[in-house]
């Protein structure tokens, strides 16, 4: 059962590309060109993402990792099972502690959980619709905000800077609850950011001046030309065509692996039917058995190989990260 006010055409943001050859991100170690595909360290942990579950109260027209209203395939993460990762994540110095779903404040603990965090001394990064389930938690989160500041980030999801093409992907009377949610946010002195999307012919520039008028207009206190206040990301698609990155792209794109969020990143998911979290190598791939890194943050420390299109059209090719 897809949630009530669920878009009923295609997403305005689809990939135009031809399908995905069969061929492509199959082995792990070599292209279907049989060249050497590119790998990733752990440079540093400098974000560790805590899912809180798939569950959400919209159904996305395209949804990288399906959340909707009945999607439990990740289930809620609870305080017991953030805390040994949240205690272990110290010896490896992460500035920030993200969390996403699903909308995060439908899980029963997230208050508990970003306590947490932030009595830790970490930074935290909130992904949010910022429509009911987070307007729920007003009171907590201003005691929050009080006591940690701008330590705590929430940065609310806002497909367009036009309500037909924010509802066309989120569905119908989604864009007036998020604009209350994320103007609640600014005129309480949060900190706060955007993430959007581009258009297949839109530019970036052009995206950005009308998040600009939407701000200006809405008294939204949030610099649109600031890439970490609004985070523009690239479209993703497992079935449409794209390059595989190999070692020698990195030569030829004038980009080091260093760059790309799995050198810097990783996740903890519980799949359910699973008995404890696990973690995955990146937030876009909770499912993938080939991103799945181990038990613990020691565990999965390990290199990447960049073996999925997801790779190629959001991380390396895009450019873009999920951290801030």
């Amino acid at each position: 059962m897809a949630s009530r006010n669920a878009p009923v055409g295609p997403s305005p943001f689809a990939v135009e590309a031809p399908p995905l050859p069969r061929e492509k991100f199959v082995d792990p170690h070599v292209t279907a060109k049989g060249e050497a595909r590119a790998t990733v360290p752990l440079v540093s942990l400098d974000t560790l993402w805590l899912n809180t579950g798939t569950l959400c109260n919209l159904a996305c027209a395209t949804c990288y990792i399906e959340s909707s209203p009945t999607n439990d395939a990740l289930v809620y993460l609870t305080l017991a099972d953030a805390t040994p990762f949240l205690d272990e994540a110290h010896g490896f110095g992460p500035r920030e502690i993200g969390f996403t779903g699903g909308e995060p404040f439908m899980n029963p603990e997230i208050l508990p959980m970003l306590d947490a965090a932030l009595s830790r001394g970490f930074e935290v990064l909130v992904l949010t619709n910022a429509m009911r389930p987070m307007r729920r938690h007003e009171e907590a989160l201003l005691e929050m905000h009080q006591a940690y500041g701008d330590r705590l980030t929430l940065r609310v999801s806002l497909d367009h800077h036009t309500k037909p093409v924010h509802e066309a992907e989120r569905g119908l009377r989604s864009w007036d609850p998020a604009m209350e949610g994320l103007s609640w946010l600014s005129q309480n002195g949060f900190s706060i950011a955007v993430a959007g999307r581009l258009l297949p012919h839109e530019d970036e520039q052009t995206a950005r001046d009308g998040y600009a008028q939407l701000f200006a207009d809405r008294g939204i206190a949030i610099d649109a030309r600031d890439p970490a206040r609004l985070v523009l990301f690239p479209e993703m698609d497992a079935t449409r065509d794209i390059a595989e990155i190999t070692t020698e792209c990195w030569d030829i794109l004038g980009k080091s692996p260093a760059e790309v969020m799995c050198a810097n990143s990783r996740m903890v998911v519980h799949r359910k039917g699973e008995s404890a979290p696990r973690v995955a190598a990146c937030t876009l791939l909770p499912y993938e058995a080939g991103f799945d890194m181990g038990a613990t943050l020691a565990e999965a420390s390990g290199e990447i190989a960049l073996n999925h299109p997801h790779c190629a059209r959001f991380c390396v090719l895009g450019g873009a990260s999920c951290s801030a």
